[in-house]
């Protein structure tokens, strides 16, 4: 889990903190879109790797006795 450092209290107004927020979002969803195609690739990527030897099933309990 990553932790981040505690960010120093800024004191703004609660229509500048509508607006930063607004304004974060906007460039997440720009960044996004500009490298949709990197980041698929990454997480495809790494979730092959994990997935390589699996079946796709999540296995919750142990095999069921025979009949």
């Amino acid at each position: 889990m990553i932790t981040m450092p505690r960010p120093p209290e800024y004191a703004v107004s609660d229509e500048a903190a509508a607006y930063i927020a607004d304004a974060l979002v906007q460039l997440a969803m720009q960044f996004e879109a500009t490298h949709f195609a990197q980041i698929r690739r990454h997480y495809q990527s790494i979730t092959r790797d994990r997935d390589s030897d699996t079946d796709g099933q999540l296995h919750l309990f142990d095999d069921p006795p025979p009949f």
